[in-house]
């Protein structure tokens, strides 16, 4: 733990709450519940309380190093993990045919009732919900600092808080791109939030300007289905949180995707239009993200390819709208129509929503610290997409740590963070505040030098503890992960005591090191191991342990010597001219 950068003196005059929250989406959320369940008196303060949790992008929590972050989120009393479990439509876990360090869990989900179900969880935790946008901050001189306690509301009510955190995502000054066309707002339907990005400046904060884009939503009767390849979830599907019970899972019933690919016909079409693109046409000056380009960024800049997969997502099992997953564009609407239907499949879609592009602006990162606080102002976070980051995965471990930090400095206690060793979320934080980077982050377990150490499966092992040392969790969480940890300890015991007469009697712990063998064939081969009946979730952290004991050994070996140079001192007066080699 480290401490805050300015210590929390007293309230402000007139606070009614400790933490007021600005926007309702997933940093918003977290950061809400996060905050409540440290038991502050917590405001979510939105344009429309009814878009609570709206997936403004595709309809999909998880994934490759995104899914290890869910399940972070969990472990530490977030809500991310249960409102995917309850509320998704297919689950699957990426990269089975790697190891479980890199493995991300992924579900589709149905995106109205994520809304409801992460709303109702908020309301359960007792947070106010105020509805209206947000046309300003109050600020105030502190003691060294200038300081932040609270906001103000479109009908000019001022909403004063102790601690503010501010979860604007793509709303900040915002501008939506459609061929020549400009409209003010961060979503279809809602508008910008421009005064925010005036005092933030006012108070020294160094802003940029980003981009993020959505693709074309399609009605599901209008497809040919018969002619694309269905991709089903797992036959046994996996949940996100620790705390679902999988007797009961999944809780909706389960849908397929589809794939179908982009042409040459679709890519002469893009060609000869590129320059009516407003990325192209220089109207916009936001950077995009790399990992997530516009189908005429990949059109463009990988002309040697002669097809690029798409993927067919329903949004929802109570309407037909079909999220097209890699057509993210800012074409106009009459060039996104005629390219959409050169694709098979899709040569009679009907749309019922156009792609767009959206420019926003952000906060550099580097003005934080690894608490999402900003450094330069008293009582101040700051959380999502505002940080230069993408993705619902990023937004909502930001969240977490920004609304328990808030909450922890209105109660005078030291602050929280992660280290790169001991999360994702940490990895997350530290990447930003340090590396500062200047294009929208995306999550990768790449980006985790000790992932080996931060598998998706054992993110309960790791966290639950400080969680609960906190306060995010309660006896019950830690009693869960006791009694699973026992169980993994007594399997554990018995694997190392039983051996097999087929292999030279060596013991089964020895056998489940091989990448041939798993625990469920050592099971169903050996009574005694199969009598324990441990379940998939731990048999599968089991599983891992041994296969990993080794190579984990030698990890943590090389975090302690990384600890260790990091603790070095090195003195002011050392003149780094004169070294040596």
């Amino acid at each position: 733990m480290t401490s805050h950068p300015h210590p929390f003196a007293s309230p402000p005059a007139g606070a009614r709450w400790d933490v007021l929250v600005i926007g309702g989406g997933h940093a918003g959320i977290e950061a809400a519940a996060a905050a409540a369940r440290l038991g502050a008196r917590v405001a979510l303060a939105t344009f429309r309380a009814d878009r609570i949790g709206e997936m403004s992008c595709n309809p999909a929590i998880g994934g490759q190093g995104k899914g290890q972050l869910v399940r972070e989120v969990d472990a530490l009393g977030g809500v991310m993990g249960r409102a995917a479990d309850a509320t998704g439509i297919q689950f699957r876990v990426l990269n089975t045919a790697k190891g479980h360090a890199v493995r991300g869990p992924r579900c589709q989900s149905d995106r109205h009732r994520y809304r409801e179900d992460a709303t109702a969880r908020l309301l359960e935790l007792g947070v106010e919900i105020v509805e209206g946008g947000v046309t300003g901050l109050l600020r105030e001189r502190g003691a060294t600092h200038a300081r932040v306690v609270g906001a103000r509301d479109a009908q000019g009510r001022e909403l004063r808080a102790a601690a503010t955190v501010i979860t604007t995502g793509t709303f900040l000054a915002a501008v939506m791109h459609t061929g020549d066309a400009q409209v003010a707002g961060g979503r279809v339907g809602e508008s910008t939030s421009s005064g925010i990005s005036a005092d933030l400046r006012a108070l020294g904060v160094e802003l940029g300007r980003l981009k993020t884009g959505t693709p074309p939503r399609l009605a599901r009767d209008s497809i040919d289905w018969q002619r694309l390849e269905a991709q089903p979830g797992d036959a046994r599907p996996e949940p996100f949180s620790f705390q679902t019970d999988r007797a009961r899972f999944p809780v909706l019933p389960q849908v397929d995707c589809h794939i179908t690919y982009t042409n040459e016909r679709t890519h002469a079409l893009i060609r000869a239009n590129i320059h009516r693109a407003p990325m192209y046409a220089g109207r916009i000056q936001g950077v995009g993200p790399r990992y997530c380009p516009s189908v005429e960024d990949k059109v463009m800049r990988f002309a040697d390819k002669p097809r690029h997969q798409l993927f067919l997502e329903p949004e929802s099992l109570s309407t037909d709208v079909i999220y097209v997953n890699g057509v993210s564009t800012s074409l106009p609407a009459d060039v996104q129509e005629e390219f959409v239907h050169t694709i098979d499949g899709l040569e009679r879609a009907r749309f019922l929503r156009h792609g767009y592009a959206v420019e926003y602006d952000f906060s550099l990162p580097a003005q934080l610290d690894r608490s999402f606080a900003l450094r330069a102002v008293e009582g101040l976070w700051l959380a999502g997409q505002i940080n230069g980051t993408s993705g619902y995965e990023e937004a909502a471990a930001q969240g977490l740590v920004a609304g328990a930090n808030a909450a922890l400095w209105v109660q005078g206690r030291a602050a929280f963070a992660l280290g790169r060793d001991e999360a994702y979320v940490g990895v997350l934080a530290d990447d930003l505040v340090v590396s500062a980077p200047s294009e929208p982050y995306r999550m990768f377990s790449s980006r985790a030098e000790h992932r080996l150490l931060l598998r998706a499966d054992d993110a309960d092992r790791r966290l639950v503890p400080r969680a609960h040392a906190l306060g995010l969790v309660g006896d019950a969480e830690l009693a869960r992960l006791e009694a699973r940890l026992a169980r993994i300890a007594r399997a554990r015991q018995l694997l190392a005591s039983l051996r097999s007469a087929e292999h030279d009697h060596r013991t089964l712990e020895e056998l489940l090191r091989r990448p041939e063998l798993g625990y469920a064939e050592l099971a169903a081969a050996h009574a005694p191991l199969a009598a324990l009946a441990l379940d998939e979730a731990d048999a599968v952290t089991l599983e891992a342990d041994v296969k990993y004991a080794g190579y984990s050994e030698r990890a943590r070996r090389d975090v302690e010597r990384l600890a260790r140079d990091e603790a070095v001192e090195i003195p002011l007066e050392l003149d780094l001219g004169a070294l040596q080699g």
